[in-house]
């Protein structure tokens, strides 16, 4: 009985401080999203898995040239909340580049993961103009870049 009182008192609390801080679920929402997110990514990375869909959000660590080979690609490092970092190699033959792109910049990312040692390589951050593969994206600041 003890314990069902307790419980009964945390959940009354814990309800009224959503009711007075409502964008407090919101935030609580996105932050797990993200984890679960983020933890997807960890999971390929640990496994060596490849051709994963995944959607995080990370800031740059740095900034690289761009590859001119082929497609052409704006590449640059994300490093995610957990610590991992990622490639992300954006084909700007397809989509936009974020201009002006810079070390500390929170970028979003929906692509592709494929698997390396160095954390890994998201890619498909763009439209399929065939219609084959799924679009992915970038953001920051509000722009989204497909």
């Amino acid at each position: 009985m003890k314990h069902l009182i307790i419980a009964l008192v945390i959940g009354i609390g814990t309800y009224g401080f959503f009711q007075q801080n409502p964008n407090s679920l919101d935030v609580l929402a996105k932050e797990s999203r993200f984890s679960q997110q983020e933890q997807t990514i960890s999971n390929a990375y640990q496994n060596k898995l490849s051709d994963i869909q995944v959607k995080g959000v990370g800031r740059v660590s740095r900034v690289l040239p761009d590859d001119n080979q082929g497609s052409r690609h704006q590449k640059f490092i994300l490093r995610l909340p957990s610590g991992q970092t990622v490639l992300i190699a954006h084909n700007i033959d397809l989509a936009p580049r974020i201009p002006n792109l810079r070390k500390g910049d929170a970028v979003e990312f929906y692509g592709e993961y494929e698997w390396s040692e160095r954390g890994g390589v998201v890619h498909w951050t763009h439209h399929d103009p065939k219609g084959r593969h799924i679009g992915g994206w970038l953001k920051r600041d509000g722009r989204v870049y497909e």
